[in-house]
């Protein structure tokens, strides 16, 4: 496995793989079977894979979230070693954002609900480093679990509208055994959260329709930002404690 750190020694190395397929998953480290589940698909899909890990400051709309947020390279490399992925990208703040985030990408309707009216100004950053990495990697397919539901679909519509030549693979959200939506951030829950968090997803799925789902969440002492219907799934975003969970079921498996 290749480690590459520099945007201009990664550009030679993309000039040596012209012939070559190349799947890219993009991510903010702190990996888990989620992560791993997309590195196996681009393997079977691609000639190479490659893997990005940057901490994208731009979309964290508070803070502190992007203080804490887990920083668990070394064992990410482990990880990506055992999956036998071909490269692993792993920029500067400093080159990825050289302009000081003066140019950034902006979605004008899907982003303005759900996470987008939650998280104001997530969505750019998520959009702009996206295309970033897109236009830095030149893969021919880049994977995105369904777990985070709206933004796939951001980066779906982004594709299309600029013209980008990648394919953008949708992936099934891996869940624990319990149905918890895998997350980097679920590692911050304490073993009393862990356990209350399994209650999420399957009110999810079991109420009867929003306003039931959003009750029921409340009663167990979820706070609620947000449980809606688009796109076919319902959709919900809760914190327990300091820790924010987003998931998502289709509307056919309600």
């Amino acid at each position: 496995m290749n480690i590459v750190t520099d945007i201009t020694k990664w550009l030679l190395v993309r000039k040596q793989l012209a012939d070559k397929t190349i799947g890219f998953i993009p991510t903010m480290g702190h990996l888990h079977s989620g992560h791993i589940s997309l590195c196996q698909r681009a393997k079977q899909e691609n000639d190479i894979t490659v893997a990005s890990i940057f901490i994208n400051p731009t979309q964290f709309n508070q803070t502190q979230d992007f203080v804490v947020y887990p920083r668990t390279l070394e064992s990410d490399y482990a990880l990506l070693s055992e999956q036998k992925v071909d490269y692993v990208f792993v920029p500067s703040v400093a080159d990825i954002y050289a302009d000081h985030y003066q140019v950034k990408v902006m979605e004008t309707e899907l982003s303005q609900i759900l996470e987008g009216e939650h998280r104001p100004g997530h969505f750019n950053g998520m959009l702009t480093v996206v295309l970033k990495l897109l236009n830095l990697i030149q893969a021919n397919r880049a994977y995105f679990g369904e777990k985070d539901y709206q933004q796939l679909l951001l980066i779906q519509k982004m594709a299309k509208a600029l013209f980008l030549p990648v394919d953008i693979i949708a992936c099934p959200t891996i869940r624990a055994e319990d149905g918890l939506a895998l997350s980097s951030r679920n590692s911050r829950l304490s073993i009393e959260l862990r356990a209350q968090a399994v209650a999420f997803p399957k009110i999810l799925q079991q109420a009867e329709n929003i306003g039931q789902a959003i009750e029921q969440l409340k009663q167990l002492n979820f706070k609620v930002d947000y449980v809606a219907e688009h796109w076919g799934r319902r959709l919900g975003a809760v914190w327990l404690d300091q820790v924010r969970l987003i998931d998502n079921i289709s509307i056919d498996e309600v």
